[in-house]
């Protein structure tokens, strides 16, 4: 039989997993096609908006579990370059985040943009036109890019460990399904783009002059 300490920290684990395969599950299950109908259905344009409060909610109960699961256990022996390590990844993440997110639409991805053109009897698509400037000229996912830099930027402890690890694997399995839906989307000219932009970490440099 494990010590207590020890099967406490593997429930932690376990049950943390668990956690993030439920936000996997449900994230998937709401993209899906049949439930996008649904919830057009039944909130109109507000569906979008809707959506993003669902996935957020989720997400914040489960980092809330996990920094209770792992409450106390102690953070690992890093030394003070270690830590400058650290600091140097997460705030490259989040300055890439800061800046990628900026070329997006963010009233048409939050939903608020379909609120209001709604209130003035006019409809817009959620998704907008192919993005193939700024960061977007160097990686296809530069949103997923800065996540995994913010992610294993906090990973100095087992809470930050497990997050960073299931995380990732979110984001790598999430991409997955995103690459189908551009294909579908924006079709010849996505191909043409995904041969010639990687997709997290710019080895080619600008990939599109």
């Amino acid at each position: 039989m494990p010590e207590p300490d020890n099967l406490a920290h593997h429930v932690a684990h376990v049950t943390y997993m668990l956690a993030w395969l439920s936000f996997a599950a449900g994230h998937s299950w709401l993209a899906g096609a049949a439930m996008k109908a649904r919830f057009r259905s039944a909130f109109g344009a507000h569906d979008r908006l809707i959506y993003n409060l669902i996935a957020a909610v989720h997400l914040t109960l489960i980092i809330i579990y996990g920094n209770w699961a792992f409450q106390g256990l102690p953070r690992f022996a890093i030394s003070g370059g270690g830590w400058t390590a650290y600091t140097l990844v997460a705030v490259s993440g989040w300055t890439i985040l800061f800046l990628a997110i900026r070329t997006y639409d963010l009233g048409r991805l939050s939903g608020l943009a379909q609120i209001r053109a709604a209130k003035q009897g006019e409809a817009i698509d959620d998704d907008e036109p192919l993005i193939t400037t700024g960061f977007h000229a160097y990686v296809r996912h530069p949103l997923y890019a800065a996540g995994f830099l913010i992610l294993w930027g906090a990973a100095w402890n087992d809470f930050g460990l497990a997050t960073a690890t299931w995380g990732s694997m979110y984001l790598i399995v999430g991409s997955r399904f995103e690459e189908r839906r551009l294909r579908r989307l924006y079709g010849d000219a996505y191909r043409d783009y995904r041969k010639r932009v990687p997709a997290f970490v710019p080895w080619r440099g600008k990939a599109i002059k």
